[in-house]
Formats: structure tokens, C-alpha cells, sequence
């Protein structure tokens, strides 16, 4: 059986991650450095010390890197890498600050784009964390960098990533990418991206293509 690691994971367990994840044949290892969701494994994701090197066959990583210093994010990719296989790969997915610039600009700050399980979610928190949970004391929710297509996959370029594919949801305000440390057909790469990214994403981006055209 196939692991991958469930990293940042709050509460959330394998179910609420990917199709692809969701199934018997991947074993999940949760990890989170709020000991209060009883993850597998304790600690940052820019030192995973307790994860051992080539150990995991996938990464899963949901709305974290942006709770990162911009200058702590290469060592949390440098981890990544670390702990996959050499035919491992990452799933990750965050904020599009493209999108919610969009809203900014339009004076929408503080209004709702969208509902979730936390309740309403508005532009401030997108670009900031989530104001509710921060107020009354929750500040592993603080977000300290983000990321648009174009920077996303350039910094997992520069992070040694061989191969990447990306897109973009405007309308959900997220970024999808799925990263691997070998060389993949674009063939490879996309049916294993379409395998992990939403349903409602129709094709992902090959590195090569422009980011900024993906949808």
C-alpha cells in the first residue's frame, strides 16, 4: 500500500482530501504542528525531522504553505522533497491571490465571496487568515505569504520539481498544483494531476504553457 503525507492537515483525514488519495490503495500519515488535531506526526513543515528521507510516495498539502514566511517556504519544499520517493509526487493547493486581488480591487474586501464550514469567507481572510478562528486564538491560522499561478510554479521550479502542473479556480480563489521529483510525460502528468485536482477543473496546465492562461 502507497502512503502519502497529510501535511497541515488540522482536522481533516483522508476522506477530505483527493479522489485519487480517497481510496484503498493509499494509506494516510497525518501531520500538523497544532498537537490539539491528533496528527500521526507533530511538527513544522519546514522540518519534518520525524519523517524519514524517500519515505512517502505523495505529499498532500491544503491551504498551509501560505501560514509560511515567504523566506521559509524553499525549506518547506526542500522537505518535501526529502521525504518523497524518488518516483513520489505533491499535491498542493492554496489561495490565488489573483483572484482575490480582483475582488479587492472591485472595493470587496470585506464582503463574503464565498460560504464554507467556517461560515463566510471574504477577501481579508483570504489574503490574512481566518479572522474568526485568529480572534479568539488560533494563530497557526495566520496567513504570512501567498502566491499566484505564475510565482507558484516558478517557486517549485527554482525548488528542483521536474515536473508541474497548475491551475487555476477564479471562482473558488485556489491555486492546484501536482509537483514531481522525475521527469514525467505530459501525457503522465496530466492524467495524474486530473486524478487529484477537482472534478470541475477540466484540463491542467503543462509547465511549459503560460500559467496565467489556466483556468
Amino acid at each position: 500500500m502507497a502512503t502519502f503525507l497529510h501535511v497541515g492537515c488540522g482536522t481533516k483525514y483522508k476522506k477530505a482530501t483527493t479522489r485519487g488519495f480517497n481510496t484503498r490503495e493509499w494509506n494516510e500519515l497525518r501531520l500538523d504542528i497544532d498537537p490539539k488535531v491528533k496528527p500521526d506526526v507533530i511538527g513544522s513543515i519546514t522540518q519534518m525531522t520525524a519523517v524519514q528521507s524517500q519515505s512517502m510516495d505523495a505529499i498532500y498539502s491544503s491551504h498551509n504553505i501560505e501560514h509560511l514566511n515567504a523566506y521559509e517556504v524553499p525549506a518547506a519544499l526542500s522537505e518535501f522533497k526529502r521525504v518523497l520517493s524518488n518516483d513520489g509526487f505533491l499535491v498542493l493547493t492554496c489561495p490565488d491571490l489573483q483572484s482575490v486581488a480582483e475582488l479587492i480591487a472591485r472595493d470587496k474586501l470585506m464582503q463574503p465571496a464565498y460560504n464554507s464550514a467556517a461560515g463566510p469567507i471574504n477577501p481579508l481572510d483570504m489574503v490574512f487568515g481566518l479572522q474568526s478562528a485568529i480572534a479568539k486564538g488560533n494563530h497557526f491560522m495566520a496567513h504570512r505569504c501567498g502566491f499566484t499561478q505564475k510565482v507558484l510554479v516558478a517557486t517549485l521550479k527554482a525548488a528542483g520539481f521536474a515536473s508541474i502542473a497548475s491551475a487555476r479556480r477564479p471562482t473558488a480563489f485556489d491555486l492546484w498544483v501536482l509537483a514531481s521529483k522525475v521527469k514525467l510525460k505530459d501525457t503522465e502528468l496530466q492524467d495524474l494531476a486530473m486524478a487529484h485536482f477537482p472534478t470541475n477543473i477540466s484540463a491542467a496546465r503543462i509547465p511549459m504553457a503560460d500559467p496565467q492562461a489556466a483556468t
